[in-house]
């Protein structure tokens, strides 16, 4: 299968490294901002096209997917632009930054019937996938989701400490892993969403604090507190009270209340995440069908991430 790969950036390279891991998959063209550095890495990975342009990269013979890794002001346009070019897309999260956007593609996704699938990692982390398969078996039933997501980003820089050329946001980049999986693990429609949020930082324009509760239709309680004032340590933790046991999931490890670690070795063919929602991608291409995590299962979290985003001046 050829694909084009848009964003030779942290996450992009994190795409390719898991793709080197997948038999059959062939990246054809990596689209990036600057053409030299965009080369170089290109030259790494052993791809031997390189554009600044998504266009030429999608025009190339025999392309029939891409993977977008791009600012998240792109995300929603460029999906489109892939689909209407006939080509299956994988978007990175988040789908877009704006309910009216993210509609837009899920509506694209419509007319065109190709794969559009978004980038919800944790659906796909091996941590969370444990605690999935024991809710689908009745095992487990979600109480109360603890979620702290903490970074130190007082400066535009990606995961690398490279300077970006775009704005992070913590409502919806960061918010969107958790309101997604909160929704995909108490396995119901979230009622209720509100959010706090603290200043903007003066130069970025941003809020670098903010603070989420929701709760679904059947009582589940989220809270969510979000931090780009953090010193460390950084990253995401999920706390998942349970009718049947206490468990603690930092993307690929997970532990009981008691630090008791979950053995997940077993569970899928790997223990990355990325890796795993790539696999996903392209076997929903071969097999014609819809993926986990499509843009239409998404979807539902971009509505409450906009009504928390209404809601947020009222306080």
């Amino acid at each position: 299968m050829k694909i084009v790969l848009a964003g030779a950036g942290a996450f992009g390279e994190k795409h390719l490294e898991a793709i080197r891991t997948i038999g059959g998959i062939e990246v054809v063209s990596l689209v990036g901002r600057e053409l030299e550095k965009t080369r170089a890495i290109a030259d790494r990975y052993r791809i031997s096209h390189v554009t600044t342009s998504l266009g030429e990269a999608l025009s190339l013979p025999g392309v029939q997917a891409a993977i977008l890794c791009t600012p998240t002001q792109m995300h929603a346009r460029q999906a489109i632009e892939c689909l209407e070019a006939g080509k299956h897309v994988q978007v990175e999260i988040p789908l877009a930054d704006s309910w009216r956007d993210a509609e837009a593609v899920a509506q694209a996704q419509r007319r065109t019937g190709l794969v559009c699938m978004v980038g919800h990692t944790r659906r796909f982390n091996p941590s969370h996938q444990w605690i999935h398969q024991r809710i689908a078996r009745g095992e487990l039933r979600v109480l109360h989701m603890d979620v702290q997501t903490f970074f130190f980003r007082r400066t535009n820089l990606n995961a690398k400490g490279q300077p970006r050329s775009w704005t992070d946001h913590l409502l919806w980049h960061h918010a969107a892993h958790t309101v997604d999986l909160f929704r995909y693990q108490a396995g119901g429609e979230i009622v209720t969403a509100r959010g706090l949020e603290g200043p903007h930082h003066p130069a970025l324009g941003i809020a670098m604090e903010m603070s989420v509760q929701m709760q679904t239709r059947g009582g589940a309680l989220c809270t969510l507190a979000l931090s780009f004032n953090n010193e460390g340590p950084l990253g995401t933790s999920f706390r998942y009270i349970c009718d049947n046991g206490t468990y603690i999931a930092r993307y690929d490890e997970l532990v009981t209340g008691k630090d008791e670690k979950v053995d997940l070795s077993k569970l899928d063919v790997s223990l990355n995440g990325i890796e795993l929602q790539d696999r996903e991608f392209f076997a929903a291409i071969r097999e014609g069908r819809e993926p986990n995590a499509s843009v239409h299962q998404v979807l539902p979290c971009y509505l409450t991430l906009h009504q928390i985003e209404e809601g947020l001046g009222d306080a």
